[in-house]
């Protein structure tokens, strides 16, 4: 990756963080009883953007680009897939974490604070997301006749999709940032103590994201497998803590319908800017 491209890498990277941020600024809106309803309705706008973004954005240029060299699509995506899901199950086991909405503790036994534990559930989250924009710009960077510029050729079309899953995932990044801050509050915490927890969440975005996007422009071989890892860890965080947290309580179908609100604002803007 040239100068460039590192410069739109760190910039998309640079994006979803603020959009946590932001989302976590919200604390200061809300009063603590309105906190689960909205939290509820977050959740699902945020885990159906990132069932979208793992479709379109991850797991189909996976199969191009495997297939564009002419190897069998489906493999590198199933397999790349399979090892994400893996990696963040490995995740759950070996680190001390804590789901606030129903209490329970997962990963290693610790005696750290209930508060640290559920700051260390929602970190987990964003692994995932911010590989997947440092990969998307890594692919761009790849692309025949991308250079860098938005205007050239082939690259336009591989920019543009890796920047509009960075307004994607950083759209969710705003609900999810104030899903994943709300719950301090509601364990005591000042408001600015939870907006900085909230924040720092998001941080581990930019670092695994750049920590991919290196490792695939050095072995450029395994761009599908990475992508479908990706993939793979993202679809994982949503089926087994994003959806049944956010249908917890009653009336569950704000979170359904915000769900596939969150799903057909991906995939719209990966179809209309891809």
């Amino acid at each position: 990756m040239n100068i460039t491209d590192i410069a739109w890498s760190a910039a998309g990277l640079g994006f979803i963080f603020l959009m946590t941020t932001l989302g976590a600024a919200t604390v200061f809106l809300f009063r603590k009883a309105d906190m689960g309803k909205y939290q509820n309705i977050f959740l699902g706008f945020a885990a159906g953007v990132m069932i979208a973004a793992s479709i379109w954005s991850l797991l189909i240029p996976s199969i191009e680009a495997t297939e564009t060299e002419g190897g069998i699509g489906w493999i590198p995506a199933a397999v790349g897939f399979t090892l994400g899901a893996l990696f963040l199950l490995g995740l759950d086991k070996v680190i001390p974490h804590l789901h606030s909405s129903t209490g329970v503790r997962e990963g290693r036994p610790s005696a750290s604070k209930r508060t640290m534990l559920m700051f260390s559930a929602v970190t987990l989250h964003n692994i995932p997301e911010g590989m997947a924009v440092g990969l998307a710009f890594a692919l761009a960077s790849q692309t025949p006749g991308a250079g860098g510029n938005l205007l050239s050729g082939g690259g336009a079309g591989a920019y543009t999709a890796a920047i509009a899953l960075a307004i994607g995932i950083g759209i969710q990044n705003f609900p999810e940032g104030a899903a994943v801050t709300l719950p301090f509050r509601q364990e005591g915490y000042t408001a600015w103590k939870s907006f900085l927890l909230g924040a720092l969440t998001g941080a581990v975005e930019p670092v695994f994201g750049i920590l991919a996007a290196l490792l695939a422009g050095l072995f450029t071989e395994v761009m599908p497998w990475l992508l479908a890892f990706a993939a793979g860890a993202m679809i994982y965080v949503v089926v087994e803590e994003m959806i049944p947290e956010a249908h917890l309580g009653e009336h569950s179908n704000k979170a359904t319908l915000s769900v596939m609100a969150g799903f057909l604002v991906m995939m719209i803007l990966d179809l209309a800017l891809g």
